[in-house]
Protein backbone atom coordinates (compact mmCIF):
# COMPACT_ATOMS: atom_id res chain seq x y z
CA UNK A 1 0.00 0.00 0.00
CA UNK A 2 1.69 3.14 -1.31
CA UNK A 3 0.75 6.20 1.64
CA UNK A 4 1.09 8.55 -1.42
CA UNK A 5 -1.52 6.67 -3.42
CA UNK A 6 -3.97 6.67 -0.95
CA UNK A 7 -3.01 10.54 -0.08
CA UNK A 8 -3.63 11.33 -3.50
CA UNK A 9 -7.26 9.50 -3.24
CA UNK A 10 -7.80 11.06 -0.60
CA UNK A 11 -7.66 14.12 -1.99
CA UNK A 12 -9.65 13.27 -4.87
CA UNK A 13 -12.30 11.94 -2.55
CA UNK A 14 -12.35 15.50 -0.59
CA UNK A 15 -12.25 17.20 -4.47
CA UNK A 16 -15.37 14.75 -5.47
CA UNK A 17 -16.85 12.40 -2.55
CA UNK A 18 -19.60 11.01 -4.62
CA UNK A 19 -17.25 9.40 -6.84
CA UNK A 20 -17.37 5.98 -7.09
CA UNK A 21 -14.08 4.95 -9.14
CA UNK A 22 -12.30 7.35 -6.26
CA UNK A 23 -14.32 5.27 -3.62
CA UNK A 24 -13.53 1.79 -5.18
CA UNK A 25 -9.85 2.80 -5.25
CA UNK A 26 -9.45 3.35 -1.66
CA UNK A 27 -11.04 -0.04 -0.68
CA UNK A 28 -8.65 -1.82 -3.22
CA UNK A 29 -5.98 -0.02 -2.16
CA UNK A 30 -6.67 -0.67 1.84
CA UNK A 31 -7.90 -4.08 1.32
CA UNK A 32 -4.32 -6.03 1.88
CA UNK A 33 -3.64 -4.14 4.89
CA UNK A 34 -6.66 -2.55 6.50
CA UNK A 35 -9.85 -4.70 5.96
CA UNK A 36 -11.78 -2.93 7.98
CA UNK A 37 -11.14 0.30 6.32
CA UNK A 38 -11.46 -1.76 2.78
CA UNK A 39 -15.17 -2.81 4.14
CA UNK A 40 -16.15 0.67 5.12
CA UNK A 41 -15.27 1.75 1.52
CA UNK A 42 -16.96 -1.41 -0.06
CA UNK A 43 -20.22 -0.71 2.06
CA UNK A 44 -20.76 2.77 0.94
CA UNK A 45 -20.18 2.26 -2.78
CA UNK A 46 -23.22 -0.86 -2.02
CA UNK A 47 -25.30 1.44 -0.16
CA UNK A 48 -24.38 4.57 -2.14
CA UNK A 49 -23.58 3.69 -6.21
CA UNK A 50 -25.30 -0.49 -6.18
CA UNK A 51 -24.53 -0.27 -9.79
CA UNK A 52 -21.22 0.31 -9.69
CA UNK A 53 -20.67 -3.76 -10.74
CA UNK A 54 -17.18 -4.18 -10.26
CA UNK A 55 -17.85 -3.58 -6.17
CA UNK A 56 -19.45 -6.49 -5.42
CA UNK A 57 -16.50 -9.29 -6.27
CA UNK A 58 -14.03 -7.99 -4.60
CA UNK A 59 -16.31 -6.90 -1.76
CA UNK A 60 -17.36 -10.75 -1.39
CA UNK A 61 -14.35 -12.19 -1.77
CA UNK A 62 -13.52 -9.72 1.22
CA UNK A 63 -16.09 -11.20 3.36
CA UNK A 64 -14.78 -14.85 2.00
CA UNK A 65 -11.81 -13.88 3.35
CA UNK A 66 -13.28 -12.80 6.53
CA UNK A 67 -15.49 -15.90 6.49
CA UNK A 68 -18.98 -14.06 7.05
CA UNK A 69 -19.97 -16.62 3.79
CA UNK A 70 -23.60 -15.38 4.12
CA UNK A 71 -22.96 -12.13 3.54
CA UNK A 72 -20.59 -12.98 0.50
CA UNK A 73 -23.23 -14.95 -0.70
CA UNK A 74 -25.85 -11.99 -0.28
CA UNK A 75 -23.28 -9.73 -2.45
CA UNK A 76 -22.85 -11.96 -4.92
CA UNK A 77 -26.37 -12.53 -5.42
CA UNK A 78 -27.39 -8.86 -5.39
CA UNK A 79 -23.92 -8.42 -7.94
CA UNK A 80 -25.17 -11.01 -10.61
CA UNK A 81 -28.36 -9.36 -10.38
CA UNK A 82 -26.98 -5.94 -10.83
CA UNK A 83 -24.79 -7.21 -13.48
CA UNK A 84 -27.40 -8.98 -15.37
CA UNK A 85 -29.46 -5.91 -15.48
CA UNK A 86 -26.69 -3.68 -17.19
CA UNK A 87 -25.70 -5.92 -19.28
CA UNK A 88 -22.66 -6.95 -18.15
CA UNK A 89 -22.26 -10.27 -18.54
CA UNK A 90 -18.41 -10.80 -18.05
CA UNK A 91 -19.45 -9.36 -14.63
CA UNK A 92 -22.00 -11.42 -14.51
CA UNK A 93 -20.34 -14.53 -15.26
CA UNK A 94 -17.25 -13.99 -12.52
CA UNK A 95 -19.65 -13.31 -9.92
CA UNK A 96 -21.83 -16.71 -10.90
CA UNK A 97 -18.32 -18.49 -10.90
CA UNK A 98 -17.19 -17.23 -7.30
CA UNK A 99 -20.88 -17.68 -6.32
CA UNK A 100 -20.86 -21.24 -7.06
CA UNK A 101 -17.51 -21.73 -5.80
CA UNK A 102 -18.91 -20.24 -2.71
CA UNK A 103 -21.63 -22.89 -1.95
CA UNK A 104 -20.10 -25.82 -3.34
CA UNK A 105 -21.36 -26.06 -6.87
CA UNK A 106 -18.08 -25.62 -8.56
CA UNK A 107 -17.79 -29.04 -10.78
CA UNK A 108 -14.45 -28.01 -12.31
CA UNK A 109 -12.44 -30.13 -10.47
CA UNK A 110 -14.76 -32.95 -10.23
Amino acid sequence: MSQDRIAQLHKFLEEDPNDPFTIYALAMEYKPTDQEKALTYYTQLLTDHERYVGTYYHAAKLYEELEQNDEAERIYKKGMLISRQEGNLHAFSELQQAYNKLMGLDYEDD
